[in-house]
C-alpha cells in the first residue's frame, strides 16, 4: 500500500470513523480514538470562533451538541478551517427543537457569519466623493455604483439585533451569568454588515434602502435607482432626494468602492 493511500485511509478513519484495521498497531491503534476526538473538538472550536454570539446564546453544552450534529451532516471540505460552518444556518433551519430551541437562533447564525465575512473580505479603494462631485449632470443617469467586497446583506426573520448586541458585549469569562435578553420578535428585514477602517459594522435596513442596495448590487445605473425609489414611495418627486440621501450615507459609511478605470 502506498504512503499516500495509507494517509488517505487514516484521514478517513479519523474524520469519518471508517475501519482502521491494518493501518495502526499497538499504542497507535489505541490512540485513534484520541485523534478522532481531537479532530471533532477542533472543528467545534472553530465553529465557536466563527459563531461567537450564537455560541453564547445557546450555552456551551447546547452549542457543542449543535456543532457535532452539524459536523456529522456536513464534514469539513475546505482546506482552511476558517470556512468550516458556512452551511450552519441552513442546517439549523431544518434541525429539531432539541438542537435549535428557538427559530430566531438561525438569525443569530446568519448575523455572526455575515460579520465574519465582512471582516475577512478583500479590501478595495473607497469611492471618493470628489469623483462624484466632478460628474457632469448628463453623467448621473448612467452612473453605476459598486459595493465594497465587505458589504454583506442577509435576510433576517426576527429582530435579533438587541439581543445580539447584549450577548456580544457580555464577557462569559467574567463569571457573570448570562444577561437577560430582549425577546426577539418576528420581523422580516435585511441586515447590512461591512468593514470600515478595519472594524466590522452593521445596521438594520429599512425596506427602501435594502431595495436600493439590491439594485446597486445588481449593477443598476443611478436612473434606475431613482425609478425604483419612485415606485416604492409612490412619489416621483421624492425619489431623487431619497436616493441622494442614501448615496451620501453610503459614502460616509465607506460602503462604495472606486470604479474601475
Amino acid at each position: 500500500m502506498s504512503v499516500s493511500l495509507q494517509q488517505q485511509q487514516l484521514a478517513a478513519a479519523i474524520r469519518d470513523g471508517t475501519d482502521a484495521a491494518g493501518l495502526l498497531a499497538g499504542d497507535f491503534a489505541t490512540g485513534l480514538q484520541v485523534y478522532r476526538h481531537a479532530y471533532r473538538a477542533r472543528l467545534v472550536a472553530a465553529l465557536t470562533d466563527n459563531y461567537t454570539v450564537l455560541a453564547r446564546a445557546l450555552g456551551d453544552d447546547a452549542f457543542d451538541a449543535l456543532g457535532r450534529a452539524y459536523l456529522a451532516a456536513h464534514p469539513s471540505q475546505h482546506p482552511s478551517i476558517r470556512w468550516f460552518g458556512h452551511e450552519l444556518a441552513g442546517f439549523m433551519g431544518s434541525a429539531d427543537d432539541e438542537l435549535v430551541p428557538h427559530a430566531s437562533l438561525v438569525d443569530f447564525a446568519r448575523m455572526d457569519w455575515a460579520l465574519r465575512g465582512a471582516f475577512d473580505a478583500a479590501e478595495a479603494p473607497p469611492l471618493d466623493p470628489a469623483t462624484l462631485a466632478a460628474l457632469q449632470p448628463d453623467d448621473w443617469a448612467g452612473l453605476v455604483l459598486q459595493l465594497q467586497p465587505s458589504a454583506q446583506r442577509v435576510t433576517l426573520a426576527y429582530a435579533i439585533e438587541p439581543a445580539w448586541r447584549v450577548l456580544r458585549e457580555w464577557v462569559p469569562e467574567s463569571g457573570e451569568d448570562q444577561p437577560e435578553l430582549p425577546e426577539p420578535v418576528p420581523h422580516l428585514h435585511t441586515l447590512l454588515a461591512w468593514r470600515q477602517d478595519g472594524e466590522t459594522r452593521w445596521r438594520s435596513l429599512e425596506a427602501l434602502e435594502a431595495a436600493l442596495l439590491d439594485s446597486v448590487a445588481d449593477g443598476a445605473p443611478f436612473a434606475l435607482l431613482c425609478e425604483r425609489a419612485a415606485a416604492e414611495l409612490g412619489d416621483p418627486e421624492a425619489a431623487a432626494p431619497v436616493v441622494i440621501g442614501a448615496l451620501q450615507r453610503w459614502l460616509a459609511d465607506g460602503l462604495l468602492q472606486s470604479r474601475a478605470s
